[in-house]
């Protein structure tokens, strides 16, 4: 999109389109006083030949065939456009080839998409997990990812997969070329005879057998001690009103700072003002089981939804829709006008989500990181480590947490019939699948369970993301978008000083009936949205904070770099030698 218009420009150096050797440029037509609505033709025959290339395989291919089509047709444009002919408009010519030349560049970016984005080299080390059998007694390498085995797995994409263990998504993307990033970004790594291509490199997580063995053991139960908030009658109110909650200043730098920031940091200071109104927020108290419930499933961005970078796309767009917002770059300068503006801030966000994926899962494919749902139920399995006196003593077992983590007593209800589950451990925390027979009518709650049966807050026919978890995909994408909105409406905060989502009572959720309030979601600031996603990972048992924190430091990075890169496409061309 940003080439079918910058290449019409005087000002604007395309991106991939600014040789003029380059293809396409030949097919540029002559000037003329209709230059926009020749831009506007352009720019829709390249965008609709994307999107029903990107999409034909797709879940809803054929809707979405439908939808462009007839976008087309009520704009005004013939989607047949033959390869010669002197009938066909220009515009519509210069728009097939430009969408052409990128649909062929996708095949020699290093996505292996000829071989359906393929894995080439990497292997899992650990076998399956049964999820649906008790405990993890495969987990043979706990530092490193696990294959889930399910009954029925559908992806991100609503995809039905038809094997029982889904493989490791893209754990190469990080050798598919950049927007933004360098290669003074990059470190490449070698594992069995193949290389890793890691940008931003953090370096290597907690491990369980490691120096930093006890934050490993913290983090994981970090999440199962979260989970034991997922339940709206607990009685706990919160206000989550921005005079609450964001305004998160600081990000811890090391593993070891994480233990202060999530028990004293991790919600941020809140804002005193709205900068927009003048005015204080207005306090909206809800069940902190509900609120934690609705983060978890609003940005968990599973099947059916827009995913992580598609979801920020919606949040740009009720951004550029606002009655409040100004088209200026940068908050600067003179105002764009909406197809300029929208082009701009659409290659700008579209930059900074590509970096991000390659930054992210370089490192996911490098480290192979375990997910919670592996580690917490492979760690019970062995014991606890809190104590050598107590029963089921184990290095490499899970800490003892009064009134979260515990050891099943001889009277607990959990003993079972023959006292066969004594001193094994017992979760206070989310109930899980198996306690909702019907989604809309049903609430799994929180009780004690045997850790041998811990679930994540997922559907269950989806459990945990299939890759691994360092570093958060959400985290570098939110941090990333977050940047870049930042910058390029020159405003930390949303216009009119926040932004809303309604979660209407016992509607919104799908995982199980709820929430049992209505609430508005409610972000003053970019960075606020993207912190709260961030966070909803944790309650949704899909990352501790080491794969949390790191994610958003490099996403920061990422964003501002991917802006820095874009803007500097809004310059006109060198003169020609």
């Amino acid at each position: 999109m940003y080439d079918a218009w910058a290449i019409y420009s005087e000002s604007a150096t395309p991106y991939l389109l600014g040789d003029a050797e380059a293809p396409c440029m030949s097919l540029i037509p002559p000037k003329t006083d209709n230059v926009r609505s020749q831009r506007q033709e352009a720019v829709s025959h390249a965008a609709w030949r994307i999107i029903r290339h990107r999409f034909r395989h797709s879940p809803s291919a054929r809707h979405t065939r439908m939808n462009a089509d007839a976008l087309m047709s009520a704009l005004g444009y013939d989607t047949d456009v033959a390869s010669a002919g002197a009938a066909i408009k220009p515009a519509a010519r210069l728009g097939k080839c430009i969408g052409e030349f990128y649909i062929s560049r996708g095949l020699t970016d290093g996505s292996n998409e000829a071989n359906d984005y393929g894995i080439k080299n990497y292997r899992p080390v650990n076998p399956p997990l049964e999820v649906y059998d008790p405990g993890n007694y495969e987990l043979i390498h706990p530092d490193r990812w696990q294959p889930l085995s399910l009954e029925q797995f559908v992806d991100q994409s609503g995809f039905m997969i038809t094997t029982d263990t889904a493989d490791f998504v893209t754990p190469e993307w990080g050798r598919v070329m950049p927007f933004a990033l360098t290669k003074d970004d990059l470190t490449v790594h070698e594992r069995g005879g193949s290389e890793y291509y890691v940008y931003h490199d953090p370096g290597p997580p907690p491990t369980l057998r490691g120096p930093l063995a006890e934050l490993y053991k913290w983090g994981f139960s970090l999440v199962a001690i979260w989970s034991s908030e997922l339940s709206p009658e607990d009685g706990v109110l919160i206000d989550i009103a921005p005079s609450s909650m964001g305004n998160v200043r600081d990000l811890p730098r090391t593993f070891e700072e994480h233990i202060d920031f999530y028990s004293f940091g991790v919600e941020g200071s809140g804002h005193d003002i709205n900068p927009a109104t003048g005015k204080s927020y207005e306090p909206q108290l809800v069940p902190k089981g509900d609120y934690v419930r609705v983060l978890a499933e609003f940005w968990a961005d599973g099947p059916d939804s827009e995913t992580p970078p598609g979801h920020w796309f919606t949040i740009l767009n009720t951004v550029n829709d606002h009655e409040l917002h100004i088209r200026q770059l940068g908050g600067k300068g003179p105002e764009l006008e909406p197809l300029e503006w929208d082009i701009k801030a659409y290659f700008t966000l579209g930059g900074a989500m590509h970096d991000a994926s390659i930054a992210a899962w370089g490192i996911k494919g490098w480290y192979d990181y375990v997910r919670p749902i592996s580690a917490l139920r492979a760690m019970a399995g062995r014991g606890q480590s809190s104590d050598p006196v107590l029963p089921s003593w184990s290095t490499d077992g899970i800490p003892l947490v009064e009134g979260f983590i515990e050891l099943v007593s001889p009277d607990d209800p959990l003993a079972g019939e023959y006292g066969e589950h004594v001193d094994k451990i017992k979760l206070l925390a989310w109930r899980g699948p198996d306690s909702v027979d019907d989604p809309a009518t049903d609430v799994a709650g929180v009780g004690w369970i045997l850790a041998d049966n811990w679930w994540p807050y997922q559907r269950p026919s989806f459990v945990t993301p299939p890759f691994a978890g360092y570093v958060s995909g959400h985290s570098t994408y939110s941090r990333a978008a977050a940047e870049v909105l930042t910058a390029l409406t020159g405003n930390p905060f949303f216009p009119g000083g926040m932004s809303e989502f309604e979660a209407s009572a016992k509607s919104f959720l799908v995982f199980e009936r709820g929430p049992s309030v209505d609430m508005t979601l409610q972000w003053a600031t970019y960075r606020d949205a993207a912190d709260q996603c961030s966070l909803s990972r944790i309650w949704g048992g899909i990352h501790p904070p080491a794969d949390d924190i790191p994610g958003r430091l490099i996403g920061a990075r990422v964003g501002l770099d991917a802006f820095r890169s874009a803007t500097s496409h809004f310059q006109p061309l060198p003169p020609r030698r």
